[in-house]
């Protein structure tokens, strides 16, 4: 028998946290691509990057509620947790090898990363590699913690999860450098958080970084940008031209910023100033302070998505939870530290924040997800005694690190 308490973490926070990374986004993304010689309202809503991006935030709550009602049932019956997660991986990693058909997948800016469909005038497309993101984190949490996994057992546990980490890096990596590092990290983590041993991580952690040499040897472009990175100033019109523009235009905004929408930076000067390096918009327009909040924001998030985990009821959960802070967290962290010229220039974009569909619709499901799962840390089972007297038996938690909070 099993009883339930109302204890849980309540969802609210998150759901702010969200809803205002999506507002700031939305208002930056309108400021950094408003044209100078049309007015606003003289151009259809759905062929500016305003009206585009306005559409795919709706779309995007619409399906963070359908994930939280929706993922309740599945994490209630065991039976979907193994089969639902594996299901949709295999089917994420059959668009990752679509997107890979010269003849099929979208090009852009040299890259084949888009499977493009619907008429040519509104050019609606899909990335496949944002699905693989909380592809991959739903089969590790039920490869780990389902079908009697043991994550400390090299074959009924890490084999399997590194297997699955390793294919998404491989499909993902050839074309999408900065993917498939937020990939292999966040595979990382949740191996080390299931509690697998160190020797097994040591051993993949080895063999990933020689992956990731290969791919870096196989696109020029990348071991020039890593060159790059050691100098940006001793080739500031080729290679360093991206990180001195953003260094340029972070350094131009100060504490308070030149004002929203008369950032100068993001007129020809700035590539990419609404998607990946919008951060460096942001800062010029609204200073420390705009750029302060972002960066609180998403700690906020991170933070809240933690203690979702940490209250999670199961150790699927736990899981899942676990890897979906860690997507979001890590790729938000690599975005600033590209755009703050930390690390060499990579192709990612700010969660919640910089323009595009696919990735934000997929983060807003994630966050749907992590709803379910707060939800349902208020409905904590107890273990109670039957009439026979016997004791009701509950499983143990299969996370090494938190196994000792957790039972199934």
């Amino acid at each position: 028998m099993h009883l339930e308490t109302d204890n849980g973490i309540h969802p609210g926070p998150l759901i702010v946290v969200t809803f205002a990374l999506m507002a700031m986004g939305l208002v930056m993304v309108t400021s950094a691509t408003a044209p100078l010689d049309v007015a606003f309202w003289d151009v259809a809503p759905w062929r500016t990057v305003f009206g585009r991006q306005a559409i795919f935030i709706a779309i995007g709550i619409v399906s963070m509620l359908l994930a939280a009602r929706l993922a309740l049932p599945v994490l209630d019956r065991p039976r979907w947790r193994r089969q639902l997660p594996l299901v949709l991986f295999v089917i994420a990693l059959a668009l990752l090898a679509v997107v890979l058909h010269p003849g099929i997948a979208g090009e852009l800016r040299g890259s084949q990363r888009w499977l493009r469909f619907g008429p040519e005038s509104v050019r609606l497309g899909f990335q496949p590699s944002e699905l693989a993101k909380l592809a991959m984190v739903a089969a590790l949490a039920s490869l780990l913690a389902e079908r009697g996994a043991d994550p400390r057992s090299f074959h009924r546990g890490f084999l399997p999860a590194a297997l699955a980490v390793g294919v998404t890096v491989g499909l993902i990596g050839k074309e999408d450098f900065g993917t498939s590092l937020i990939i292999a990290g966040v595979g990382g983590m949740m191996l080390f958080a299931a509690g697998c041993r160190w020797i097994h991580l040591l051993l993949m952690g080895s063999l990933g970084a020689c992956g990731m040499s290969v791919l870096l040897i196989m696109a020029p472009y990348r071991m020039a940008r890593l060159t790059a990175f050691r100098d940006i100033w001793s080739d500031p019109r080729g290679d360093g031209y991206q990180p001195v523009q953003s260094l340029a235009t972070i350094a131009s905004g100060g504490w308070l910023g030149k004002g929203l929408g008369t950032g100068v930076q993001k007129y020809g000067y700035l590539p990419e100033g609404h998607t990946d390096f919008i951060f460096s918009v942001i800062w010029e327009e609204t200073g420390i302070v705009g750029g302060g909040l972002i960066i609180g924001l998403v700690c906020a998030f991170v933070w809240l998505g933690l203690r979702t985990m940490w209250h999670a009821r199961t150790p699927f959960e736990r899981l899942l939870a676990t890897g979906i802070t860690a997507t979001i967290g890590l790729q938000a962290a690599l975005n600033i530290a590209v755009v703050t010229v930390t690390t060499p220039t990579t192709g990612v974009s700010l969660p919640f924040v910089s323009a595009g569909g696919s990735g934000l619709i997929m983060f807003c499901i994630a966050v749907g997800v992590l709803i379910a799962i707060a939800r349902r840390s208020g409905r904590e089972e107890v273990r109670t005694r039957s009439p026979a007297g016997a004791a009701t038996p509950c499983a143990p938690g299969t996370l090494g690190l938190f196994g000792q909070t957790l039972g199934a």
